[in-house]
């Protein structure tokens, strides 16, 4: 068989084979102003690895020095979910990184162009965001987060490769690059650039049409004056917290982003969770921490109520009440347990919930009260002074605002089942400023308006309680609370009742008592709120007040007025009907809306 013809263009069309040192560059996997990555064949180890180096040589002996310290370092780190070193070195005057890619491909080979279901651009960035964490808490920064730098299994396992590499092109005011300050930018600028890599993910294209994250980054202020959020219209569908996850890491307002890598991750593993029925629901967020510390801790002067009930007699339901009634923890504990399933299947089968205090006391007898007060965790429980503080602030305004739907209810209705039911509304409120007192502390924060920039300008608002929450927790508050009632075995109606109504309702009419009872509620909820205000706009927050619930509830501004300036401690001083002795208490339970 003759051999077929030479061909002399044959060589020139073959692509000419580049070599760094001893490896064959294979192909360019990304690049950047900062980096770039390279898939190369490495001989000496018979196998293909991913090589990063910095765009830009160190300045000088002194700063590759600074280089190779900072990627050795690097180097010995150990974590699952950090790219494994292979090699560190210098060729050139050009230093390196070599990975070994354990065959996963990059994001940037992977990700579609209509991005990825929700839930797996949050595991993705989860993982992300762990290996981070573990980096910054080393003294480490990336430096220079790109989707060339994620390496992907086809087991959906996120490596971080190239921690370190980039050169730093500047510190903060002047400081070295040892310097707290300038780690601390470091890895903010890191959490950021995980906001934008979130944005990608879930539309599949990049945040400013601007494939370096490193120039969106740039563009954002304090340098730039662009602006990244999630379109309202995207290939795959985000939920509303997700959202609000995503839109908060790249927010204009520097004070308004995540600060920590350890903060992004637990909103983002907060929203999975609550995501994941399988896991419980918004509930596994609470389950541990509801074992371990109970929903609330006893008030402030907890020892000397329950010494009171230890010394008190069988006698009238009413002075009971009161003490009980004072104690948010036992009135709420006294509630769940009467309930509960197992007490509701075996005493009242058939029969709806208890929402009076009273009832409950009927149910469990003085000695069950006193067990249910010993059981709760003693003030403040594992809270420190601040947040000590807070919670007994917050308890105080939720009382407060019981007495105020109290005062505002309409004729004929249980002054103390409107009371537990404006209590109720706040059950998230509570149970977070107690189990996530950090995250309260922030959702507090988010929501407060920011000064302007110049005078004649308007002042930034901050967050609706829902978005902060969202952005810092990955569930409404309120959902944590309605999923704490229904741990307790409250029923639906009930679970309606102490949701407080949104914001953009204008509550004019009500189809039954369950409605009527839940608009009184929100409404003294939000009085109480409305005086939370800058003192300028108290006012107009009252007005918005009478607005939205005034024609339901059958009240003016004076009248709301005078209800904030009532001075009684208890719901059962409100009341013009007489309490019954304990041992005459109906057998019944009182979930009669009205007296």
């Amino acid at each position: 068989m003759s051999s077929p013809p030479h061909d002399p263009t044959a060589a020139a069309r073959a692509p000419a084979v580049r070599w760094f040192g001893r490896m064959q560059l294979l192909r360019l996997l990304g690049k950047s102003e900062r980096t770039m990555a390279w898939r190369v064949a490495d001989p000496r180890v018979g196998q293909e690895l991913v090589l990063v180096l910095p765009r830009v040589q160190p300045a000088d002996a002194a700063a590759m020095e600074r280089w190779q310290q900072s990627v050795r370092q690097a180097s010995r780190l150990d974590h699952p979910l950090l790219a494994a070193v292979v090699e560190t070195g210098v060729q050139d005057g050009w230093p390196f990184v070599a990975y070994d890619p354990r065959e996963a491909a990059t994001l940037a080979e992977r990700l579609p162009a209509r991005g990825v279901p929700a839930l797996e651009a949050v595991e993705w960035t989860t993982q992300l965001l762990q290996a981070l964490a573990y980096a910054h808490e080393a003294g480490l920064a990336h430096h220079d987060l790109q989707p060339y730098m994620l390496l992907l299994s086809d087991g959906g396992q996120l490596r971080l490769a190239g921690l370190s590499v980039a050169i730093e092109m500047a510190h903060v005011a002047g400081d070295p690059p040892s310097s707290l300050r300038t780690q601390r930018a470091a890895a903010e600028r890191d959490v950021l650039a995980c906001g934008a890599l979130l944005h990608l993910l879930l539309t599949g294209q990049p945040a400013l049409e601007e494939p370096d994250i490193g120039r969106v980054i740039v563009r954002l202020p304090p340098v730039g004056r662009e602006i990244v959020r999630l379109p309202w219209s995207t290939a795959q569908p985000v939920p509303e917290p997700l959202r609000a996850i995503a839109n908060r890491a790249t927010d204009r307002q520097e004070r308004q982003r995540y600060r920590g890598a350890r903060t992004l991750l637990r909103a983002l593993e907060g929203w999975q969770q609550s995501e994941s029925s399988a896991g419980g629901g918004p509930l596994t967020l609470l389950a541990d921490r509801l074992r371990n510390a109970g929903v609330l801790p006893a008030s402030p002067g907890g020892a000397d109520r329950a010494a009171r009930l230890a010394m008190m007699e069988r006698g009238r339901t009413a002075d009971l009440a009161e003490v009980v009634l004072d104690d948010l923890a036992l009135s709420f504990e006294l509630l769940r347990l009467v309930n509960s399933a197992q007490v509701r299947g075996a005493q009242i089968s058939g029969s709806g919930p208890v929402l009076t205090v009273r009832r409950a006391i009927a149910m469990m007898g003085l000695d069950g009260v006193r067990r249910a007060a010993l059981s709760l965790r003693p003030w403040p429980g594992p809270l420190n002074e601040t947040g000590a503080t807070d919670l007994e602030r917050l308890f105080d305004r939720c009382k407060r605002a019981g007495r105020v739907a109290v005062a505002l209810r309409p004729a004929g209705y249980d002054p103390e089942v409107i009371y537990l039911i404006t209590l109720m509304q706040n059950l998230g409120r509570l149970v977070v400023h107690y189990h996530f007192p950090d995250e309260a502390s922030q959702i507090r924060r988010l929501m407060q308006p920011a000064p302007a920039a110049k005078p004649e300008e308007p002042e930034e608002p901050g967050m609706t309680e829902e978005g902060a929450s969202f952005a810092v927790l990955g569930v409404d508050i309120e959902v944590l609370g309605a999923a704490v009632a229904h741990y307790w075995g409250l029923d639906d109606n009930v679970l309606v009742m102490v949701r407080r109504q949104p914001l953009a309702t204008n509550p004019r009419s009500a189809d039954g008592d369950d409605d009527l009872l839940r608009a009184a509620a929100s409404c003294a909820n939000e009085a109480v709120d409305a005086l939370s205000q800058p003192a300028p706009r108290v006012a107009a927050a009252l007005t918005r007040v009478v607005t939205r619930y005034g024609r339901l509830l059958d009240f003016g501004l004076r009248e709301l007025q005078e209800a904030l300036q009532s001075k009684t401690t208890s719901p059962l001083a409100m009341t013009s009907t007489g309490m019954m002795p304990l041992e005459t208490e109906p057998a019944q339970p009182v979930s009669r809306l009205r007296s």
